[in-house]
């Protein structure tokens, strides 16, 4: 039987960053993929192929419907090839995932392809393909397994009519019509895939704006850009019933007024957010204690009741987001290893990857106001800036919140071309606990689009932002 210091079981970002900084900290350490390809859900259906997706339907949308408007003229015929964007999309995947065995391989991780199962809390069974049964021990476990896709009770997925967005990853065919259930990330950004390409596409939101969890001026904002780019949206509607009748989907709804509507499509993608997925793992067995969602429980260690048991990313509380991911599978690498790091949950930003992105990290408004915080706001519009006029990004802005007595920043909200990498600005200054005038001082290139966060600080100090 093989020992370890440290077993990781699931090799999404937070697992195998977690066993590569156990490695590098001088830990023997394993990890356990049940699946053939490493990196989990973001890198095999979640982040990186909806990003591929996202990049090459860009395109054609501007060879479509831009190109002319920049003085290029095409001759011929335009053509989306979804086979060949669905290829391309495997292999940006394949190559991801690539590194991260290479990755595995240079930090002297061994790595077991099989399901993972406590037989006790040192020892794990791991069952393989080949109907094998592996045992090995580790002094310490960080379970890191990630989530799946939330279900509906009366949708029934069946992967050809009604999808998640793994299925949506892989269609066959541009859809006539495709109803999004959920006014979320996932399904915002796949819909924007599919609308681009063709599709019309439908949102129905239970919720009265789409992205709920955000800033509500961030919701309002990227609602007006998808509305300008054909999508339809139905807020505070409540779905009924979802029934794949062969060659379409009938998706039965009440509006807010309780009157029921009807849509058909030929595809419905269920994306009403994700479950933490720890069937198999035998918690019952040992006694580690999970929550009436399914979450594992943890301290701020990330340290489960059983104490050399951890648990990180999307099984544990909080945003379900790869980087946080890496940050906890971080955090308990250095605490098995007598380190004393920290997680500052507040500074972990948020990112839709639509066109335009929206980022944003930090307080809301509503939570502001709510917890009862004087608080003052700067915004600046992007088509205020020259940069985002030369590249005809006109939508969005950057809005930032600072205490009203000391200016401290206290959250950073921004939709607009590049806020995915933009964001980062505002983390590094929340980070070093900077004010709106520190911001606000600081030369940002010209022409960029860095440059409206400079103007929304300026808007916050004085309300004396110097291009509009």
């Amino acid at each position: 039987m093989s020992s370890f210091d440290v077993a990781v079981i699931g090799s999404g970002p937070g697992g195998y960053v977690a066993a590569i900084r156990c490695a590098q900290l001088g830990m023997k350490t394993a990890i356990i993929e049940k699946y053939s390809t490493l990196g989990g859900t973001c890198l095999n259906v979640g982040c990186i192929p909806s990003k591929a997706l996202l990049d090459s339907s860009h395109h054609y949308e501007h060879a479509t419907k831009h190109f002319e408007g920049h003085g290029i003229e095409v001759s011929g015929e335009i053509k989306a090839n979804l086979e060949k964007m669905i290829a391309r999309k495997q292999t940006v995947v394949d190559q991801t995932c690539a590194g991260v065995e290479f990755l595995m391989k240079k930090n002297k991780i061994e790595v077991f392809q099989g399901t993972g199962s406590f037989k006790d809390a040192t020892h794990i069974n791991i069952a393989t393909a080949e109907g094998e049964t592996i045992e090995i021990e580790a002094k310490n476990t960080i379970i890191a397994t990630g989530s799946k896709p939330s279900e509906l009770s009366f949708a029934s997925i069946d992967k050809t009519r009604i999808i998640t967005s793994t299925e949506a990853l892989k269609l066959k065919e541009i859809p006539k019509h495709l109803l999004i259930i959920g006014g979320g990330v996932i399904g915002l950004e796949l819909g924007q895939v599919y609308r681009r390409l063709g599709a019309q596409v439908s949102v129905v939101e239970y919720a009265d704006r789409i992205i709920p969890t955000m800033d509500a001026a961030l919701s309002k904002e990227l609602m007006k850009a998808m509305k300008k780019q054909g999508v339809k949206f139905y807020l505070k509607h409540c779905v009924k019933n979802v029934e794949n009748t062969g060659d379409e989907v009938v998706i039965t709804a009440t509006d807010k007024k309780e009157q029921t509507v009807t849509f058909n499509a030929d595809y419905c993608l269920v994306s009403v957010g994700r479950s933490p997925y720890t069937k198999g793992l035998n918690l019952e067995g040992i006694g580690v204690k999970t929550t009436e969602k399914g979450q594992i429980e943890t301290n701020g260690h990330l340290q489960t009741n059983v104490s050399n048991i951890y648990a990180i990313g999307d099984v544990v509380k909080g945003a379900m987001l790869a980087h946080k991911a890496e940050e906890e599978g971080v955090l308990v690498a250095e605490v098995l290893a007598g380190q004393k790091p920290h997680i500052d949950y507040n500074l972990i930003p948020g990112v839709v990857y639509t066109w335009p992105e929206v980022a944003a990290v930090g307080k809301t408004e509503e939570q502001l106001k709510e917890a009862g915080i004087a608080y003052k706001s700067g915004q600046f519009p992007f088509r205020a800036l020259g940069r985002a006029r030369a590249s005809n990004d006109l939508d969005g802005f950057v809005k930032i919140l600072a205490d009203k007595t000391t200016d401290e920043i206290l959250g950073v909200h921004m939709v607009g071309a590049r806020c995915a990498d933009l964001i980062a600005e505002a983390v590094t200054a929340m980070e070093f606990r900077a004010s709106a005038e520190d911001v606000a001082r600081m030369s940002h290139a010209h022409p960029t689009f860095t440059e409206a966060i400079k103007e929304a600080a300026l808007a916050a100090t004085e309300d004396r932002a110097l291009h509009v």
